[in-house]
């Protein structure tokens, strides 16, 4: 009985580590390769569908994800414990969205330094070549895009603009503040931008910053915001006063639920992005790296919508029939 049971165990101990040969044409090894994703927070629905389209592309390349993220948008700290693990944990590449750009590039570098390919998605550090590679919307490009569309659906009439951005050291928000302002034609400081406030991307700090900005300059005609949730608070706010029928409203994401709030007419215009495919993109690298030892490198553009149901002429843009077939795709 003592003999039969000794010989299964090693019979099993011999089969857990000879999982690393293969060689009959069946994967039989238990040393799958690791990817790690880290993004700016877990709750936003960005980050979510990031997660889905990175899981789907790991699954589907055989890869191990391991996740993390921070606590809240700017949680740099957190970043660079994620960092840290995964390393330890022996993964072959990391994408990251970074909260802070700048303080975060002496944990990619470490990274790095150890053989890890290292990927930016969505946002670029600072400077962008602190990592490998970058998969991401074009942000400037998506400023400008709902920047265009303001000035025309504006049609000459005299703007009172206010910024609800996203905050200071992130270089996607101002990267989007700078191309709304290059579409709509006025450069920073301009008088035409009456009020500007940071959100952090948060809808109940987007409601709070528009209050504050109603209060500073009641006339108010325009709201460039950073993203949708921020968008929507700045709705709420605007309806309380009973002006939302009066301010124009555009935005950035292109999220499901963004989306539905153009078709609705809460907000005139967003410019779609695409987390899922930045996601399934940096997987894909990861997993060419992970087999052969190839780099992704440079920048990749996921590419950019305008969504809008009320079409303004020079502006090139997408439906919301589109936009909801292809929110975060």
């Amino acid at each position: 009985m003592n003999a039969k049971l000794s010989a299964g165990l090693l019979a099993t101990a011999l089969l857990l580590t000879g999982c690393g040969g293969g060689g009959d044409g069946q994967s039989t090894s238990t040393t799958t390769a690791k990817v790690g994703l880290i993004t700016k927070t877990e709750t936003n629905p960005f980050f979510v569908k990031m997660k889905e389209g990175a899981q789907k592309a790991a699954q589907a390349n055989g890869l191990e994800l391991m996740t993390a993220a921070g606590k809240f948008d700017g949680d740099n700290a957190a970043q660079i414990t994620a960092i840290e693990n995964m390393v330890g944990a022996g993964v072959k590449g990391i994408l990251i969205t970074p909260s802070d750009t700048k303080a975060i590039v002496p944990a990619i570098k470490k990274a790095r330094d150890a053989g890890v390919l290292v990927i930016a998605l969505d946002t670029p550090t600072e400077p962008q070549d602190a990592t490998d590679a970058l998969f991401a919307t074009d942000n400037f490009k998506a400023g400008e895009l709902i920047g265009q569309y303001a000035k025309a659906a504006m049609a000459g009439k005299p703007a009172k603009i206010a910024t609800l951005d996203l905050a200071p050291g992130i270089s996607v928000g101002q990267l989007r503040h700078d191309g709304f302002l290059k579409g709509y034609g006025v450069a920073a400081g301009d008088p035409s931008i009456v009020c500007s406030q940071d959100t952090r991307g948060d809808q109940a700090k987007g409601q709070t910053a528009m209050e504050n900005c109603l209060q500073k300059a009641p006339d108010i005609n325009l709201v460039y915001t950073i993203n949708e949730p921020a968008a929507l608070g700045a709705y709420t706010a605007l309806k309380a006063k009973g002006r939302e029928k009066e301010v124009l409203i555009v935005s950035v994401d292109g999220g499901c639920t963004g989306t539905k709030a153009v078709q609705s007419g809460q907000i005139a215009a967003t410019s779609q992005q695409y987390p899922i495919k930045m996601a399934e993109d940096g997987v894909k690298a990861v997993a060419t790296f992970a087999k052969g030892g190839q780099k992704a490198s440079g920048y990749t553009d996921t590419g950019v919508t305008l969504i809008t149901d009320k079409a303004v002429s020079g502006v090139e843009g997408k439906d919301t029939a589109f936009g909801l077939a292809n929110c975060w795709g």
